[in-house]
């Protein structure tokens, strides 16, 4: 097994800059041919000329079917197939429930939700004509999996695209294209806002390592120490991975649980509130789960 990605094609949708702009140039080092995309085509543009001499840049919203079809189309006729499809592109608009506009949350969930459909359906559909599987990789987020104030767009996308890779996993198991989600953290200019990571702006700025407390109890380092994991994906060494979220960030590699039951319990008859209400307190009340991110004391060295 090897994580070498020769004779590979890719399609990295946001890889303008940030965490996208490390998958796409990790897996042309990798050796794999890069079509980036991002909504600033220079950005885009950026980015392949870091990627090398195998790499193309094309704009476009991914929320928009031709952009989408028009990518694994580029990948094609630049390169002649398409082999991994990472799902990245994404937007914020954050508020509280109260003040998010329909504007916002449309925007939200169009880039993030639909755009992660629009592209890995055009792949899937190409990928099952070579008839030589292929990788999905979708990009989720802490926030989908545990919520997070502010952000009812954000999460409830990234927590869809959790399952869209659940249930595609299923389906294009036979087809050989595995499908899985990353869950990615890293310092980004989102990550510079959280008021708790203030302190550590002027540090990184500087060009100082961060803390590693930071890397290890917080999971955040830079975009390049997540591009490891969608190389790994990427390659033959992952061929029998599918249907997983997998969690990386700084020092730390994760795998999430898949919802569960935890607490089960059964009466002839049914269930009415007497009932629920005598049971709750002594079999559920103890395993209630807990839910928002929820980030360590920052102890700076």
């Amino acid at each position: 097994m090897s994580a070498s990605l020769a004779g590979k094609v890719a399609v990295v949708t946001g890889a303008g800059q940030g965490l996208g702009r490390a998958y796409a140039v990790a897996l042309a080092r990798a050796g794999a041919s890069i079509v980036v995309n991002d909504l600033d085509l220079r950005a885009a543009e950026e980015t392949a000329g870091l990627a090398g001499g195998s790499a193309t840049a094309v704009g476009g919203d991914v929320g928009d079917r031709a952009a989408a079809d028009g990518l694994v189309a580029r990948a094609v006729a630049s390169f002649g197939r398409l082999d991994v499809m990472v799902t990245n592109a994404g937007v914020l608009r954050d508020a509280v429930l109260w003040k998010m506009t329909d504007e916002d949350f449309d925007l939200v969930v169009r880039t993030h939700l639909r755009g992660t459909f629009l592209c890995a359906r055009a792949a899937a559909i190409r990928m099952r004509e070579q008839g030589q599987g292929g990788r999905i990789i979708v990009v989720g987020s802490p926030a989908g999996q545990y919520g997070d104030f502010g952000q009812t767009n954000y999460a409830a996308a990234k927590a869809g695209i959790v399952a869209l890779a659940r249930t595609w996993a299923l389906e294009l198991a036979r087809a050989e294209i595995t499908v899985n989600a990353i869950v990615p953290t890293a310092w980004t200019g989102m990550t510079a806002t959280i008021p708790i990571y203030k302190p550590l702006v002027p540090r990184v700025a500087a060009g100082e390592p961060l803390p590693a407390a930071v890397r290890r109890e917080h999971a955040i380092g830079m975009p390049e120490d997540c591009a490891g994991l969608v190389v790994f994906l990427a390659s033959s060494a992952a061929g029998g991975i599918t249907g997983q979220a997998v969690g990386i960030g700084g020092d730390r590699l994760c795998l999430y649980a898949h919802p569960a039951e935890i607490v089960t319990e059964l009466r002839g008859g049914g269930w009415d509130p007497d009932a629920i209400a005598a049971v709750w307190q002594a079999r559920f009340a103890p395993q209630l789960q807990p839910y928002g991110v929820r980030l360590p004391k920052l102890e700076l060295e």
